[in-house]
């Protein structure tokens, strides 16, 4: 197979995509990262939960965010109740507390549905690389640049790497489906 190092990066840049998108999706355990979509007004400018705090886990089902600036706690605990999180902040003044309640089989299946709609996307999206980039070597093809026989090459190239990339999107989607339905 030749190389196609920039519709290869493209792929991959997708795949990484989703892989971060699934990091925000609970899964019954306390994870930080399920704040990482989370943004705070400060001094006047949007800025991630995880920039104007320390977070910690020090339970399983718990994290705690223990703001640097104290004044911004409101804001913080604003912040998480608008947010798709689904779950109330304690806030005791200093610190805020957030417990992950153990996950109900109606709320496993929404987030199986979730991991599987941020699967499609980047399926769609590998799909469209692929779309693109065959688009550019036809007009090669076009001006006279690149051979029919090599044109047939490309599209196989470029279709096995399509391939490639949407088996890694539907392992990695079975692996998170596995995370969330694990009791």
């Amino acid at each position: 197979m030749a190389n196609y190092p920039e519709v290869e990066r493209r792929m991959e840049k997708r795949v990484d995509e989703l892989v971060s998108e699934f990091k925000t999706i609970r899964a019954g355990r306390a994870n930080a990262s399920v704040l990482d979509k989370i943004s705070v007004e400060y001094y006047g400018t949007m800025t991630p939960i995880n920039q104007v705090g320390a977070i910690s886990s020090p339970e399983p089902r718990m994290l705690v965010i223990q703001p640097w600036d104290g004044s911004i706690i409101k804001e913080i605990e604003k912040a998480i109740n608008k947010s798709e999180l689904g779950i109330s902040p304690q806030n005791d003044g200093k610190v805020i507390r957030l417990t992950f309640p153990p996950l109900t089989e109606e709320r496993r299946k929404e987030l199986v549905k979730k991991v599987k709609k941020y699967a499609e996307e980047a399926k769609v999206s590998i799909r469209n690389v692929r779309r693109d980039s065959i688009e550019d070597y036809k007009k090669q093809k076009k001006n006279g640049e690149i051979t029919e026989d090599d044109m047939k090459k490309i599209e196989k190239d470029i279709q096995n790497l399509t391939d490639k990339y949407i088996k890694e999107i539907d392992s990695v989607t079975a692996d998170k489906e596995k995370e969330i339905t694990e009791l």
